[in-house]
């Protein structure tokens, strides 16, 4: 790396950390004011507190990354400008790439860590405050948050299980019933069991203080066995797997997206559409990192001091028309309107070829059209 390129790459960081250090502190001070209440009355432990600040960040950082990158951006090549250092460095020969090369490097490197974030932590996040002040909210009894009446349906074993009370989190189930059916559909046996929990070391559900009744091919009950504990170990369902199909989307990871979807493949496609969007959307929301480069860089190269208040607010007027965007394609998904994949990249696929437009105009040295003059 050349000494201009880490010149030009410090001058941008620093900003940068600048702001997505403000974002996070004026996130915690707004959500401290608001959820303080609640803590201090229900008596919260500091370290539980702490704990909850601390599992959230992720998500707050990943919002912040392409914001504070493109604040940067403008921020550094505004003060260049007034001070023809970007004239100086393109009057000595460097082309408008190859001047960016470091940023666009920067870009790929947090569009990199942005997907690493949303992968998994910044999505548990977003589940992380509900599930905490519930928690307190509750002192601590659990079973408050439990799913009840709950039906799942496993058609590649012919299973139905209905569930009283389910408490994902600890993994219990009270008040179960499983129906298993034979290759034809037929009844073939019930299980019946006031507690069931699984171990998942061993991979073994244990029923407590139920009854296995046996079916004949014609529905008839041919046996029926009272049993205080009864472990089965053939069994592919999880507490997870049966609790995912009520989960909320947005709160899923990669892996846990994939595992519903697999395991409800039966489900109708409108119902899928939510989680096949959100999946999508997992790999494509990172890449605003990089489009934040590549909106913010031709409109922070400026010439002259009478455009620069003019390209800022284009740049973040189009920063703001692909969130914008985005949340209208993300519902058009979500409601099966639109293809999946289309509600999660079309805005990205849309304002990065007019990003790649302007910075090409920019290396040609063709002034970038100001749609606000």
């Amino acid at each position: 790396m050349q000494i201009l390129d880490r010149y030009i790459l410090i001058r941008v960081l620093q900003p940068f950390l600048y702001c997505v250090l403000g974002f996070v502190s004026i996130w915690l001070v707004f959500d401290l004011s608001e959820n303080a209440p609640t803590f201090l009355e229900n008596k919260a432990p500091l370290l539980r507190v702490a704990e909850f600040y601390l599992m959230r960040v992720p998500e707050i950082i990943l919002m912040s990354i392409p914001v504070g990158l493109l604040l940067a951006i403008l921020y550094t090549f505004t003060q260049m400008s007034r001070r023809n250092e970007l004239i100086s460095m393109l009057g000595a020969g460097r082309s408008v790439l190859r001047l960016l090369a470091p940023l666009l490097l920067l870009g790929l490197f947090l569009t990199a860590f942005a997907t690493a974030l949303n992968y998994s932590a910044a999505p548990h996040a977003g589940a992380v405050k509900k599930d905490v002040l519930q928690e307190v909210a509750s002192t601590n009894d659990p079973d408050k948050q439990a799913i009840r009446g709950h039906l799942f349906r496993n058609n590649e074993d012919r299973r139905f299980w209905h569930i009283g009370r389910l408490n994902p989190s600890l993994e219990r189930l009270t008040s179960v019933m499983i129906i298993q059916e034979d290759e034809t559909g037929r009844l073939q046996r019930n299980y019946y069991a006031q507690k069931a929990e699984y171990d998942h070391a061993t991979k073994t559900w244990r029923l407590e203080k139920g009854k296995v009744v046996d079916f004949t091919p014609l529905g008839d009950v041919k046996e029926q066995r009272w049993f205080e504990i009864l472990r089965l170990r053939n069994f592919s369902e999880t507490p997870w797997r049966i609790s995912s199909s009520v989960l909320d989307a947005n709160f899923l990871s990669v892996p846990e997206l994939r595992e519903y979807l697999a395991n409800n493949a039966h489900f109708a496609d409108n119902r899928l559409a939510v989680y096949r969007t959100q999946l999508a959307y997992r790999w494509a929301l990172p890449w605003g990192c990089f489009l934040a480069v590549l909106i913010a860089a031709p409109l922070g190269i400026i010439y002259s001091r009478r455009g620069l208040m003019g390209s800022i607010t284009v740049a973040i007027l189009l920063f703001f028309l692909l969130v914008l965007a985005s949340s209208v394609f993300l519902a058009l998904g979500k409601g099966a309107r639109i293809d999946p994949i289309l509600a999660a990249w079309g805005p990205l696929v849309l304002f990065g070829a007019i990003g790649l437009l302007m910075l090409w105009m920019r290396s040609t040295n063709r002034e970038v059209p100001n749609i606000l003059s």
